[in-house]
C-alpha cells in the first residue's frame, strides 16, 4: 500500500502546495481543513490529477477539523486509522495570522490566546498522540516522519503581529523536543521555515513584500511559492535524509543569513 499523509490545514495555500508535491511521488493523502470544504475539494481534485499526471494512481481524503480543539484532533487521527490503517507523515501546517495586525503595545489578549491554541497547542497534542501511533508503526518496521510548517517570524521580530512571532517562535521548539524523544524509535522529526511565499495570507501585503524584495531583501529576488515548501517536504518524504532529524529547512530564498 502507498504511504500515506496526513496534512493539516492542507486545502489551500502551502498546505496545497505540501499535497500536490506528495500526491506527484505517489502519497495517499489526508487533507485536512477547518471551514472551506470547497477548497478542500478542489485541493483533492488537483491532487488526483497531478498523481495520475505521472503515472500513480492515489487516494485522498478530506478530514474536517479544527486542531486546536481536542476531539477534533482525535477524530482526525481516528479517521486516518479508519480509512487507511496506517501514517506515514504528519505535515503539521495548519496556522492562522491575526484577524487585525495591531501594535504590541495595543494588541489584545483574545487575539493572543486564539494564535497560541492553532498554532501551538493544536500541533504539539496532536503531534503527541501522532507519535505514539507512530512508535507502534515503527516496531512493524515502519519509518514514519513528523514535519512541522513554521515561518521566520520564529526570529524575526513584527511589532504589528507579536502574538504571530510568539506563536513561530514557540512551534519551532516542537521539533528538537519530539526530534530528542522519537530518535531512538527511527522516527526522523523535521522544521520546515517558509519565508514570504505567496499565498492568501499574504496576498493583503503584497504591494510592501514586492517593495521589499526590489530592494533586495531576500537575495533570491522572488517570492517563495507553496510548491517551493511542498519539494522540501516531498524530500523528506522520500527518506532523502537517513541521518538527519532536528533538522530545520529554511525556505526563504536565503532570508536568514546576514549579510554586509
Amino acid at each position: 500500500m502507498s504511504q500515506v499523509a496526513l496534512i493539516t490545514g492542507g486545502s489551500r495555500g502551502i498546505g496545497r502546495g505540501i499535497a500536490l508535491e506528495l500526491a506527484a511521488i505517489g502519497w495517499n493523502l489526508v487533507i485536512n481543513y477547518a471551514r472551506n470544504a470547497q477548497a478542500a475539494e478542489e485541493a483533492a481534485a488537483l491532487c488526483l490529477a497531478a498523481a495520475q499526471k505521472v503515472g500513480h494512481t492515489i487516494r485522498v481524503e478530506l478530514c474536517q477539523g479544527d486542531v486546536a480543539i481536542a476531539p477534533d484532533r482525535s477524530r482526525l487521527l481516528e479517521f486516518t486509522r479508519e480509512r487507511f490503517g496506517r501514517l506515514d507523515m504528519l505535515v503539521n501546517n495548519a496556522g492562522v495570522a491575526p484577524d487585525v495586525r495591531a501594535d504590541i503595545l495595543e494588541a489584545s489578549e483574545a487575539s493572543f490566546d486564539r494564535l497560541l491554541n492553532i498554532n501551538v497547542k493544536g500541533p504539539y497534542f496532536l503531534t503527541q498522540t501522532a507519535a505514539r501511533w507512530m512508535i507502534e508503526q515503527a516496531r512493524n518496521g515502519a519509518k514514519p516522519r513528523i514535519v512541522t510548517i513554521s515561518s521566520i517570524s520564529a526570529y524575526t521580530a513584527s511589532v504589528n503581529r507579536g502574538d504571530y512571532c510568539v506563536s513561530k517562535a514557540a512551534l519551532s521548539m516542537l521539533t528538537p523536543l519530539f526530534a530528542s524523544r522519537l530518535a531512538e524509535h527511527g522516527i526522523g522529526v523535521f522544521e520546515i521555515r517558509p519565508g514570504i511565499i505567496e499565498t492568501d495570507m499574504t496576498a493583503g501585503v503584497k504591494q510592501k513584500y514586492d517593495a521589499l524584495i526590489a530592494q533586495g531583501l531576500t537575495p533570491v529576488p522572488r517570492w517563495g511559492t507553496p510548491q517551493d515548501v511542498g519539494k522540501a517536504v516531498a524530500a523528506i518524504a522520500q527518506d532523502l535524509f537517513p541521518f538527519s532529524t532536528g533538522e530545520v529547512f529554511n525556505v526563504d530564498g536565503g532570508f536568514h543569513f546576514r549579510r554586509l
